[in-house]
Order: C-alpha cells, then sequence, then structure tokens
C-alpha cells in the first residue's frame, strides 16, 4: 500500500511540474514559398530561421487567408498556453517525406495539425501527442501511437511534441487527400543538439572499441 501511494505522489509531481512548465510557444511566420517553404519564429529572445522541404500543396504567408487555427482548444495543453495566432499554415496533400530544419538547435518542437483525418504518420524521433479535440474541420484524436508512428482518427486537430534538441526532423506521411495541414512551434531553444541516432551508434561503437583496445593491452602487459 505504501508503494501504491507513492507511485501516486510520484505521478501528481510530474503533473504538476508537467503543467508549471506550460508556456508562450513561439509558433512560425511563414513568410516566403518556393520550392521549400521558409519563415522565423521567436522564442524568448532568439529569433530562429525555419525551413519546410518536401510537396506541399499551398502556403498561407504573412497572416492571410482563412483562420484554419479557430476554435483554439485542440491546440492548448498543460504544455502549450498559446495556439497559432496567425493563419500561416502549410497545406500538404501528397504521400511523401517532408524534412523541417530550423536555424539553431530547437528543444521539443512543435508541430499543430489541422485535419488529419485517416494519415498514418511516421517520425525519425521519438513524439508524444500533447492534445487533441474540435477543430476548423471536426473532430478527432490521435489513433495507434507509438514511440515514433500516429494515426489520425477522424478530423484531427491537434498538437504533437517531438521529443529532444534538433536543428531537422523529419516524417513520411502516406495519406493522400484533399488537404491537412501543419505549422511548426517551439517553446525553447538550445546551444548544442541531441546527436542523431546514428551517431550515437558510431560513438557506442567508438567506446566498445576502446573498451576492447584497453582489455587487450591488459592482457598482453
Amino acid at each position: 500500500m505504501r508503494v501504491y501511494k507513492l507511485a501516486i505522489l510520484c505521478a501528481l509531481g510530474l503533473f504538476a511540474v508537467r503543467s508549471a512548465l506550460a508556456g508562450t510557444v513561439g509558433w512560425t511566420d511563414w513568410s516566403a514559398a518556393g520550392s521549400n517553404v521558409t519563415g522565423t519564429m521567436t522564442v524568448g529572445s532568439s529569433t530562429v530561421g525555419v525551413t519546410y522541404s518536401g510537396s506541399y500543396a499551398f502556403a498561407q504567408l504573412n497572416n492571410t487567408g482563412t483562420n484554419y487555427w479557430n476554435p483554439s482548444t485542440p491546440y492548448l495543453s498543460t504544455t502549450v498556453a498559446n495556439a497559432p495566432a496567425q493563419t500561416d499554415i502549410i497545406g500538404l496533400s501528397a504521400a511523401g517525406t517532408s524534412t523541417i530544419t530550423f536555424s539553431q538547435p530547437v528543444t521539443d518542437p512543435l508541430i499543430a495539425l489541422v485535419s488529419w483525418n485517416g494519415a498514418d504518420v511516421t517520425f525519425n524521433a521519438p513524439i508524444v501527442p500533447l492534445s487533441s479535440g474540435c477543430g476548423f474541420w471536426g473532430c478527432g484524436s490521435f489513433a495507434n501511437v507509438t514511440s515514433d508512428q500516429f494515426t489520425g482518427s477522424g478530423e484531427l486537430h491537434g498538437v504533437l511534441e517531438v521529443v529532444g534538441t534538433y536543428t531537422s526532423i523529419s516524417f513520411t506521411d502516406t495519406t493522400a487527400e484533399f488537404w491537412h495541414g501543419l505549422t511548426v512551434g517551439a517553446l525553447g531553444v538550445s546551444a548544442t543538439p541531441t546527436p542523431e541516432p546514428g551517431s550515437l551508434a558510431i560513438l557506442g561503437a567508438g567506446l566498445a572499441g576502446l573498451g576492447l583496445l584497453r582489455r587487450t593491452r591488459k592482457t598482453r602487459s
């Protein structure tokens, strides 16, 4: 019983810490579109350049067009205090891989979604859905969530967090439809990026090699 109570207290403590971390997100102000879509987001005192690379159907730039982020409810959570304030959005319609690149390392980048119904999406990094609900086109939620994948159930409007610190993240979307949209935001920046999985594997192999060399030297001695 004592262990059970301790587990409950720990869970409540983590929830309180998570709630305390809720803050104002710097959502991207998309400003130019060509083969890529580019913009900037203001995160605290930092201005971060953002580039979207991949297939897209349209881009609403410089706060023009329809505000698909209204109502704001599905974009708010104990982590995110504000929905995207501008109408800026990138609309996708074809299946494929997309990459989002930052001009400096960004900690736990956020992706806000509009109408990702039936979308099967795989990221190259761990993700955590933060919120979902009824938005511009109806109601939906995250389904079949794993450490790096999700499926849009119904008209998914919401926010997911890419856990870690990155200068680049990618996702593969298998759904081709009329369109589903996104924008990108962040709560913080970092001085150094999290090593990519391949880099960690190389580091691990190097450390293992050093250990083997050290054991060989001891044996010879």
